[in-house]
């Protein structure tokens, strides 16, 4: 089976190449020469996902799989949400967006919150969505040099460390995108499975 993975994210690409099954074949959006920023206009993380999905099947025919990840903050109204990439403006800067999120949590005594990861996956053609969500909460200062986007600052729920101060393998375990991969990987190996009987 292939499948194009519509991000430009590396950090994104090589998380989701180590928790693929066996046997898949995950094409990049440089390997099928779509080189564009996919439009992400959706008000909502599913959306957004959908969105991307779409975009790379509708224009360039492959099978294909999207993310979209947000952090809610309670205490902000569940901001930046969709708005997580961009927070702190269009240049899409991790450092401006934790600087900007830890100045808008400073008074503020309720600090928690959570990741949302949702995948949309077109397959044939038929859509299927996965979620993951991990809780936690924003810590007061960055702690780790791991990871990429707010890792630094989320401490999860139960744990002494930041997702940026875990190793690559112990985060992809627990966080909200390793959640949603699983399910993920769980239905491309029934597909698989299915198809494999099917021609027996």
């Amino acid at each position: 089976m292939k499948l194009v993975f519509a991000t430009h994210n590396k950090h994104k690409l090589s998380e989701v190449q180590r928790m693929l099954p066996q046997g898949l074949t995950l094409l990049t959006l440089d390997e099928i020469g779509c080189f564009e920023d996919i439009p992400e206009t959706s008000t909502t993380i599913e959306g957004n996902a959908i969105q991307k999905a779409q975009y790379i099947k509708e224009r360039y025919g492959y099978d294909t799989f999207a993310d979209d990840t947000g952090l809610e903050v309670a205490a902000l109204n569940n901001a930046p949400g969709v708005y997580s990439a961009r927070y702190a403006g269009e240049a899409k800067d991790n450092e401006a967006n934790i600087n900007l999120l830890l100045a808008n949590l400073k008074d503020k005594p309720n600090r928690q919150a959570q990741f949302k990861t949702i995948f949309a996956l077109c397959l044939g053609e038929e859509l299927y969505t996965f979620e993951g969500i991990v809780r936690g909460e924003i810590t007061h200062e960055r702690k780790g040099t791991g990871g990429f986007g707010y890792d630094a600052v989320f401490l999860p729920e139960g744990y002494k460390e930041t997702f940026a101060q875990m190793s690559a393998d112990e985060k992809n375990r627990i966080s909200h995108r390793g959640r949603a991969l699983q399910q993920l990987s769980a239905f491309l190996r029934k597909v698989e499975i299915e198809k494999v009987a099917r021609e027996k």
